[in-house]
């Protein structure tokens, strides 16, 4: 818990600011708070019809939460998404499936 509120605070701060690019962007960032600095970094890109990103934050203690994912359109209105989570002690968890809009 006390992680994942740094890593909101860390994820509001790498989301400040516009992309260079339209297609590809990387940001960095850390935060410091009572419990020790939280340094993260997030890139992502689009193209083809698909976008993907990738983000890590490390705590104070040197333990590293990272998530990866995309979406792509596979038709009308149509969209695949997958992310893979990992926590600090290597844990992966995979969601992924489509939606209409």
């Amino acid at each position: 818990m006390k992680l994942a509120i740094g890593t909101i605070a860390l994820s509001s701060l790498l989301m400040i600011g516009a992309a260079s690019e339209a297609n590809a962007w990387t940001r960095t960032g850390s935060v410091t708070t009572q419990r020790g600095t939280y340094t993260g970094v997030a890139s992502g890109s689009c193209g083809g019809g698909t976008c993907s990103r990738a983000a890590s934050v490390t705590g104070p203690m040197g333990h590293t939460v990272s998530r990866s994912g995309s979406i792509s359109r596979v038709g009308p209105y149509r969209y695949a998404y997958s992310r893979t989570t990992t926590g600090p002690h290597g844990r992966n968890y995979v969601r992924s499936g489509w939606f209409r809009r």
